[in-house]
């Protein structure tokens, strides 16, 4: 008999991890207890926040170093309403001698602390409670029957009409909670299971800490250890109708020769004497009442184990256990555990100690505490709240690819993840939640998809033969090393569980490397047919490779490019070509030698990203149309000065101009932009493209619409009351705001100068 979490209207006992706390205003009243013999009104002053618990008190504890109580140690008070006389004893532990009036009441059978304080002084629990929260005649004739806060009421009432009501006053307390009937909760005195924890959960200690378990993200490890290093013992039994039924049986009628004689040979079968003197027969397997004889009948126990309990023997228990099944064999341990971090005690460290104790070893090697997704408001996602998004929903809009990469690129380390719901509605007519989030899911499969359909339509004719490397044009040694680079990160990204960030690193080369700039580059060279073959090949092998790297968040456009791919280049690979797998999702992980970094290419091409983006953002900045065909001039020194003649067919194209000049000096014209780079100024002439006095009153407007918005953004932050009360991630938006617009400001004045300065 323990006292436990009780949930009164489920009427059954509750783990200490399914509660939750809210603080609640309620009252504090300060009784008076009289001393027995003392002189006329000597009483001692006792404060609660449930006068009611007060009729199971067995004592009243005071510090024994406190000099206002020393002498009272070891004498009584009379308990107010019942005359019952209880003891005053000395408890360092339980009681503050500064906090509140240095005395406090102790109801072993209803708060915890008082629990442990009872057994430090053996002192009488006295259970107030029927299974339903009503009070039982333990509280006396005038309260039975009654639930709690109409005995507070009576209680209270009762002693102001007796003067023993010392005050009222106003006090915030915390309130435990169920958490799945959502009812307050009460230390409740009863027969129960329990598991002795103590060697148990050292076992899944040194798991973890051995590095047999590994946690992932790391910091979730604490929580792992934190709470089996208390080792608490478990309560494991319910009182409810469902759920596995505690593996017990009763017997009062037996004697020991009994059993021995019923359940010789058996291994399955053990017993003991219970504290009431009759048989605890615990068995693997179901016992027939009469399984002892007649007037012998045995009575399963009514309980059914905790649901963590059940749930903890789900690693083996599925693959056939307790029976050495091919399947037990075969798949225990598994590998990887994804889980939320509210189960990593509940459930998470239950498994641990499971596996250890029937199967002799861990139930996997790895558990991945993935974010908890909220909604806008950092509120969990509910039915109730009616904030909840289907992903069936977001299949039907977007599509599983699209549900997926959000998914992946949204699995940071964060510990949860806000997803802005609004409503839309669904071809049907039914209206629907969904996020903005899920959109960049949308956008990046048909980016992909666009970058596939460009490399096999231009795969037509492909012939597979085999490459040298060492001789391919450098964007193509150059987009080999970046795909060698991009599979090597992305595997230790995906086997360090960094779903987020394979997922980003994937998008970037796919979206900047392979389609902006590889595709853009390559073009020209597959309109030609002396160099289409290689570029094909090239093509081929770039694209097999994205689609196995990208197949495991993105896995129906892949296995659909896949099989496009496989009608144009069945037999493709670099430097030799090989038949491909029949489909992406059974093709091997792609690994690529380190034959294939080129460092020498990836600086050359970097160098002219460089002068391509220069020269654009030149277009972009002075609003030159983008008909205009543009001159550009290169003042560079040599080494730069050859890379740039290398590559400057590529700029060229890249850059819509009619040709490009690279000098080693040059004076700057007179209307002209210049951007300086490393080691390259990048002049971009500007006679005749753009209209200077059009420029300069764009640019006005533009630096009056800045100083609006910048006004209205500082505005906000030098009001002490928004920021006080804003939520900080609010304040910190609106400052990273004031500082992007302040850039913005300052580059548009000197884009204004210049113009003025020109026209």
């Amino acid at each position: 008999q323990r006292l436990v979490h009780w949930d009164t209207h489920l009427r059954t006992a509750i783990a200490d991890d399914e509660i939750y706390y809210e603080e609640v205003q309620g009252q504090l009243w300060t009784i008076k207890y009289p001393v027995v013999g003392g002189a006329d009104g000597e009483a001692l002053l006792v404060a609660t926040t449930r006068p009611e618990t007060m009729l199971g008190d067995t004592a009243v504890a005071v510090h024994p170093d406190d000099p206002r109580y020393r002498h009272l140690i070891g004498r009584r008070v009379a308990l107010p309403l019942t005359g019952r006389e209880i003891p005053i004893i000395a408890d360092p532990i339980l009681v503050d001698p500064k906090f509140g009036t240095g005395c406090v009441k102790v109801t072993p059978a209803h708060d915890p602390n008082d629990y442990q304080t009872g057994l430090r002084h053996a002192l009488p629990m006295i259970n107030l409670l029927n299974p339903d929260g009503t009070f039982n005649e333990n509280a006396g004739p005038a309260y039975a029957g009654h639930h709690g806060r109409a005995v507070r009421k009576r209680v209270v009432a009762d002693l102001e009409a007796r003067g023993l009501l010392e005050k009222v006053e106003p006090y915030a307390t915390r309130l435990n909670f169920s958490d799945r009937s959502k009812t307050p909760i009460e230390p409740y005195l009863s027969d129960q299971w329990f598991v002795r924890m103590d060697e148990l959960a050292q076992g899944a200690i040194d798991a973890v800490t051995s590095g047999r378990v590994k946690i992932h993200p790391e910091r979730y490890a604490k929580s792992y250890l934190d709470w089996l290093g208390e080792k608490r013992d478990w309560c494991i039994s319910r009182q409810l109708w469902w759920g596995h039924r505690i593996p017990i049986w009763y017997c009062d009628e037996a004697d020991e020769s009994d059993l021995e004689r019923a359940f010789a040979g058996r291994t399955d079968v053990a017993w003991r004497r219970a504290e009431s003197g009759g048989w605890l027969i615990c068995a693997e397997t179901d016992l027939a009442p009469d399984a002892l004889g007649p007037g012998r009948t045995l009575v399963q126990d009514p309980d059914v184990l905790d649901t963590w309990f059940s749930s903890a023997l789900w690693p083996h228990s599925t693959l056939g256990w307790p029976e050495a099944t091919p399947e037990l064999a075969k798949y225990y341990p598994t590998s990887v555990l994804s889980t939320a971090r509210d189960i990593i005690t509940l459930w998470v460290a239950r498994m641990v100690i499971f596996g250890l104790f029937n199967m002799g070893d861990v139930p996997f090697r790895d558990v991945f505490i993935h974010p908890v997704i909220q909604d806008g408001e950092g509120r969990r996602m509910s039915k109730t709240l009616g904030n909840g998004i289907d992903p069936v929903d977001i299949i039907d809009l977007y599509g599983a690819d699209a549900l997926r990469f959000t998914l992946a690129l949204s699995a940071t380390e964060t510990q949860d993840l806000r997803m802005p719901v609004e409503s839309a509605t669904l071809p049907d007519g039914r209206v629907v939640n969904t996020s903005k989030r899920f959109e960049e899911g949308r956008t990046f499969p048909n980016k992909f998809w666009n970058a596939a359909r460009f490399a096999l339509m231009n795969l037509e004719g492909y012939t597979p033969a085999p490459v040298d490397l060492a001789g391919l044009p450098i964007e193509d040694r150059w987009i080999l090393s970046l795909l060698s680079k991009t599979s090597a990160a992305t595997t230790a990204d995906l086997e360090g569980f960094q779903f987020a960030e394979a997922t980003r690193r994937l998008r970037d080369f796919t979206w900047n490397d392979f389609y902006d700039w590889y595709v853009e580059i390559v073009k020209g060279r597959l309109r030609q047919p002396e160099t289409h073959p290689t570029a094909q090949r090239v093509l081929a092998a770039v694209l097999d490779g994205l689609c196995r790297l990208l197949h495991p968040i993105v896995p129906f456009l892949t296995e659909q490019v896949w099989q496009a791919l496989a009608g144009v280049a069945p037999s493709r690979g670099l430097p030799e070509p090989s038949p491909a797998a029949e489909g992406a999702c059974i093709a091997p992980w792609p690994s690529y030698p380190e034959a294939w970094l080129d460092p020498e290419a990836e600086a050359v091409v970097a160098h002219w990203q460089e002068v391509v983006k220069a020269l654009r953002n030149l277009r972009a900045e002075r609003n030159v149309p983008k008909e205009a065909r543009i001159a550009p001039i290169l003042v560079a020194a040599e080494p730069a000065a050859a890379i740039l003649r290398q590559g400057s067919g590529l700029i060229q194209a890249l850059t819509w101009a009619t040709r490009v000049t690279i000098v080693p000096e040059s004076d700057r014209p007179a209307d002209a932009a210049v951007t300086v780079l490393a080691d390259v100024e990048v002049i971009l002439p500007l006679e005749g493209l753009i209209d200077r006095k059009a420029e300069a009153e764009r640019h006005r407007k533009r630096l009056a619409d800045l100083g609006k918005q910048l006004a209205a953004n500082e505005g906000k932050l030098g009001n002490p009351s928004f920021v006080n009360k804003a939520p900080a991630e609010v304040v910190e938006s609106i400052r990273a705001k004031v500082s992007e617009l302040t850039a913005q400001r300052a580059a548009v004045a000197a884009l204004l100068a210049e113009a003025e300065q020109d026209s």
